[in-house]
């Protein structure tokens, strides 16, 4: 394996002193006045006072690499000196009218977004969140059609509002109320790793899966497999030619960097289609150039969607989200009055639009591309010395590392096992996500300025920690109970 720093990579940014609140006092303000739902991560959580680029600072200034950007929301790197300036001119004009009022900034935004995305995708709605984007597309597909089924994978995650709460098919992110499920089917997910089928060559990956297969070049029989369990849904669990829509994410974020069989996507919006109804791509993690070759991971599978929704990277931070369409489906928006109080707002706006500046001034994409690949051509090769790896997925800096207790069941690594990994990398200076069911999928989505010397350092931990965990022979490995997975 190539040789990997051992030192932290150098960064000259002198972070402010803390003067806030003491550790205890903001640990006693999140027990009595912050809701249960708050969960921090970490037995000892940090406290996170300043940002830099792809660095973050905790309240005695010690220096962590965030290879997770504020779960896959930092897409140009914390308080990027351009979206700063922006930012605080905007704030220096007009902070606020809501859009009864004209101001300059949303239609400059609106251009330059809209420019972005190919075909008849040239309406947009601006919007605060990932939850309140998938919210709004599931009511134009429904109002558009006249048809209330909605499709969705089983490890999806769309959002938690109390209508996105349904399209999300993690037991763990769902809770007990009535009718949340109303018009959704969730279908089978067709995960080349730990689905029913799969295969040597499935994924459009650098990395593909461990399972053999005897597919032609020109075709893969996994995808065929599931793309014919999906026809079983239209024929017996759906009203004929009457589907309002089928949502899916280019790559599965919460769920754990899943991606899907190369073809199947496209083939599922025709079905769609052909039934009454509408597909939406949701690019709340894949987008704004963050799997590299392609400005959004839907263009990665080869089709145009009818509605897009984004969030997260959108606005490195700013609450910030859009839904994009066609202007034949926005029209059913007229029908009554629909309003957002801060969608679009100046300060929004002009954040959005310095950020798109930056992704392509700085070649971000690029970057996401070439150190993303390097990245998971690394990790597979640290797969070949440890068999906890059971799988190393991903596109760009969209990827995912499944730590599991046998290879050949592909079982998830218990619980205790992954969290110690967890915490020790924490330790040593690297942050990272965690994903899936069972909470046992590594995810690294750093912000996209991130460089080779971060990944090497990032290596370099997860080389130590591995072979530190891997030489506790002594422990258990068997599977633990579920967990409730972080995203």
């Amino acid at each position: 394996m190539t040789q990997v720093h051992t030192e932290m990579p150098e960064c000259s940014h002198q972070p402010a002193s803390y003067d806030g609140p003491s550790y205890e006092r903001i640990l006693e303000t999140r027990k009595t006045h912050l809701t249960p739902n708050m969960l921090a991560h970490f037995k000892k959580p940090l406290v996170i006072h300043t940002g830099h680029m792809q660095w973050l600072y905790d309240h005695e200034g010690r220096r962590y690499l965030d290879m997770f950007g504020g779960i896959v929301t930092v897409s140009v790197g914390h308080c990027h000196p351009k979206v700063n300036q922006a930012l605080a001119e905007q704030t220096a004009k007009l902070w606020h009218t809501t859009n009864i009022y004209m101001h300059p900034k949303i239609h400059e935004y609106a251009e330059r977004l809209v420019a972005k995305f190919p075909g008849n995708l040239k309406s947009v709605c601006f919007v605060n969140s990932g939850s309140e984007a998938n919210d709004l597309a599931m009511l134009l597909a429904r109002l558009h059609t006249g048809n209330q089924d909605i499709l969705t994978f089983r490890n999806a995650y769309h959002g938690m509002s109390p209508y996105t709460m349904g399209l999300t098919a993690h037991s763990t992110w769902r809770y007990p109320l009535p009718g949340v499920n109303s018009g959704v089917l969730h279908v089978m997910n067709p995960d080349p790793y730990q689905g029913i089928w799969g295969g040597a060559a499935c994924r459009d990956s650098p990395v593909q899966t461990t399972r053999s297969c005897n597919c032609p070049p020109s075709g893969c029989q996994a995808g065929s497999e599931y793309y014919n369990e999906l026809e079983q849904n239209f024929k017996y669990s759906l009203p004929r030619g009457k589907v309002a829509a089928m949502f899916a994410e280019s790559i599965q974020g919460v769920g754990g960097t899943v991606q899907y069989p190369k073809g199947y996507l496209k083939k599922a919006a025709d079905l769609v289609r052909a039934n009454g109804g509408i597909f939406v791509a949701d690019e709340v993690q894949t987008g704004f150039g963050r799997t590299g070759e392609h400005f959004w991971g839907f263009e990665g599978h080869d089709y145009i969607p009818d509605i897009v929704t984004m969030a997260k990277g959108i606005g490195n931070g700013f609450p910030l989200a859009a839904v994009v369409t066609t202007p034949e489906i926005a029209a059913c928006l007229g029908q009554a009055l629909h309003f957002n109080t801060y969608g679009g707002n100046p300060m929004a706006s002009a954040v959005g639009i310095a950020v798109l500046d930056v992704i392509e001034e700085e070649k971000l994409q690029r970057n996401s591309l070439d150190v993303g690949t390097y990245f998971l051509n690394s990790l597979a090769e640290l797969q070949q010395r440890y068999e906890l790896i059971g799988d190393v997925r991903g596109k760009g800096l969209m990827i995912g590392v499944e730590l599991v207790a046998d290879r050949e069941t592909r079982a998830p690594l218990a619980t205790p096992h992954v969290l110690e990994i967890w915490e020790t990398c924490k330790d040593l200076g690297v942050l990272f996500g965690r994903g899936g069911l069972h909470g046992n999928i590594i995810n690294f989505r750093p912000p996209l300025c991130i460089s080779y010397d971060d990944v090497d350092f990032t290596l370099n931990i997860l080389d130590t920690v591995f072979r530190q965990h891997m030489n506790k022979r002594h422990r258990s490995w068997r599977t633990g109970p579920k967990f409730r997975g972080f995203y």
